[in-house]
């Protein structure tokens, strides 16, 4: 009789150990640090993505932190030292990450709607007088972050190519808020005129910080550019890299993703981010004109 309880005893704590953390290869590391882009605030940001990081430690058995950096560049650079292991990107910084710091693109962001991509747009505050970018002339201008798709390379490629404008020129001053966030902050409380940001970081705030429909008017929406990815760098564990796309893609947590604004993942590839790099080559080759 006593074996037999010494053998229940010995089941019931095998089976209270967490059947992730037991199998954890060894080549994986003991914690994974994963950067953010600065879309908006560091706490708003980190507690967008809270849930998640909490799901992939489950997932994984390992813990996850989460790092905001102050610029995109930041985000870049950590991970080309090594100082993260997978990040969350706009396609712009994906790209050149992908090309200075060994970053993969693993899963791409699903929106709300189904989409896989999300829009550039410029906006301007609700009865500001200004109705088209014509009438944005000579008014104060605001991109995000240098690195930054919708926020800097879209709507400078729309200047120079469709309207055939320099905005160091067209627009009396021109300045980088930062992030997505400052950007829409900023034109609503009447500090600059016009800025370029995007739909999902528009929605993103939407009930919390602003009322889009009341606050803002869309000047201009650019075509459709490739979804946000999620990278890690190719040097990590091939293991690790399937558990990590595998566990991206199985995240359905209603209210993780309701923070993000997303529908979910879907696994994605470098070569999706080839129109962006096409875009980059052509900005460098107005600016070289």
């Amino acid at each position: 009789m006593k074996h037999i309880m010494k053998a229940v005893v010995t089941l019931v704590l095998t089976l209270c150990i967490p059947l992730a953390a037991m199998a954890v290869p060894a080549e994986w590391p003991k914690k994974l640090t994963c950067g953010l882009i600065p879309t908006e605030s560091a706490a708003g940001i980190t507690d967008r993505y809270d849930n998640l990081a909490k799901y992939l430690e489950k997932k994984l058995g390992i813990p996850v932190e989460l790092q905001v950096s102050t610029d995109y560049a930041g985000v870049i650079t950590a991970m080309q030292f090594k100082h993260i292991d997978l990040a969350y990107f706009g396609p712009k910084s994906y790209v050149e990450a992908a090309q200075r710091a060994n970053a993969e693109a693993f899963v791409v962001e699903i929106t709300e709607d189904g989409s896989d991509g999300y829009h550039g747009i410029i906006i301007t505050k609700k009865g500001s007088g200004i109705n088209s970018l014509e009438d944005a002339k000579g008014k104060v201008w605001a991109f995000t972050d240098p690195n930054s798709t919708s926020g800097t390379l879209v709507p400078t490629v729309h200047f120079v190519k469709t309207m055939k404008i320099d905005p160091e020129k067209y627009f009396s001053k021109v300045i980088y808020s930062g992030s997505h966030e400052s950007s829409i902050l900023a034109i609503k409380g009447g500090k600059i005129d016009v800025a370029s940001t995007n739909d999902l970081d528009l929605d993103r705030g939407n009930g919390k910080h602003w009322d889009k429909d009341k606050d803002f008017q869309i000047l201009w929406t650019s075509e459709l550019i490739p979804g946000s990815p999620m990278a890690y760098r190719k040097d990590l564990p091939d293991s690790l890299k399937k558990a990590l796309k595998e566990a991206f893609i199985s995240y359905k947590d209603k209210e993780g993703l309701s923070k993000l604004k997303l529908k979910g993942y879907a696994a994605t590839e470098d070569k999706t981010y080839n129109p962006i790099r096409d875009q980059i080559e052509v900005k460098k080759q107005l600016a070289n004109k």
